[in-house]
């Protein structure tokens, strides 16, 4: 007599998707009144998913300047990376004034919800080229840079040294994709002793002659609405991202949901996206966007609690079926 096991004809999906049922663990920091999500049940299934497949097969791909870093403390702004230069150690006051005028005049264009990228897009180069433009009249000098780091109020969210402390520990790439500047990007990180050799950057360089002397900026120009382009030109030749084809996004604007574009074959992609200011102008559309939606919230606990569910060594098998 032969016994037939119904299970055994069960799709493959179907006994994935009851395994799931069975073995999923809730992330209590979602459930906090900060956090807002359009499809609760999709982020939990790409979690489990990006868990399953482990650690191997993830990268972390981040905005710097009010993601990693906070927006605010104690009821002040927190200077972004160009911030940190409106120093007196490394400009004059005619210069600071200059940069505030192109901030009050930039910024609110920046977050403007009833603009499109695409018209917001030049005035962005705009801004940018204006600054960067200020910036080397100054002459600033590269032995500087340290110390204005280290004058500055620069913070990283609450929470990062486990965000990147546990990055490292499992050998998980994490690629910064910056529109503030590269090497005070780079100072903040390594005053803060979370500079690890997983930590790889894209960000507008400054190019110092022979005498340490600022005298330009390298390459393409990198701002908030074409890193689709740095993304595409610049991930591709790291060969550390290659072969992960699950992403953790963490950005603070719209224009950062293109960082993953340069992935080759993206299996799940979970966007974080951080809403820092004018809230209620802007929550639908982060909401329709990213994934996950933060509302001013200056801690790394969502991103860390993600995190810590995808340890596990991974099984290929269910990967392989959880790819989207």
């Amino acid at each position: 007599m032969i016994y037939h096991v119904p299970w055994i004809y069960t799709p493959v999906r179907t006994v994935l998707a009851i395994w799931h049922q069975l073995t999923k663990t809730e992330i209590p920091e979602l459930a906090k009144c900060s956090v807002l999500m359009r499809e609760r049940s999709r982020v939990e299934e790409t979690i489990h998913c990006m868990q399953r497949a482990g650690a191997g097969n993830l990268q972390v791909i981040s905005d710097f300047d009010m993601t990693l870093t906070r927006f605010a403390h104690n009821g002040k702004r927190v200077p972004t990376t160009h911030n940190i230069l409106d120093n007196r150690l490394l400009i004059n006051e005619e210069c600071t004034k200059k940069m505030r005028e192109l901030l009050n005049t930039y910024y609110p264009i920046e977050i403007d919800a009833s603009r499109s990228a695409e018209e917001k897009l030049p005035l962005m180069v705009e801004w940018w080229t204006k600054v960067h433009e200020l910036l080397i009249q100054q002459k600033i000098r590269k032995d500087m840079l340290a110390r204005a780091v280290k004058e500055s109020s620069a913070m990283l969210r609450e929470g990062y040294k486990v965000f990147f402390d546990h990055l490292a520990e499992h050998q998980v790439p994490l690629l910064i994709l910056s529109a503030g500047v590269g090497d005070v990007l780079e100072e903040v990180i390594r005053q803060n002793h979370v500079f690890h050799p997983n930590v790889h950057i894209i960000s507008n360089y400054m190019d110092f002659d022979h005498t340490g002397m600022l005298q330009a900026f390298k390459g393409q120009l990198i701002h908030t609405f074409n890193k689709r382009e740095g993304a595409l030109s610049h991930a591709a030749g790291l060969r550390e991202l290659q072969g992960r084809p699950n992403v953790l996004l963490l950005g603070d604007s719209l224009g950062d949901l293109t960082m993953a574009d340069g992935v080759s074959e993206p299996q799940n992609v979970l966007t974080v996206g951080f809403l820092n200011d004018q809230v209620e102008e802007r929550k639908e559309s982060y909401i329709n966007s990213f994934d996950i939606v933060l509302v001013k919230d200056e801690t790394m606990d969502v991103p860390n609690a993600i995190l810590r569910r995808r340890v596990h060594t991974g099984n290929p098998f269910y990967a392989r079926f959880c790819a989207k």
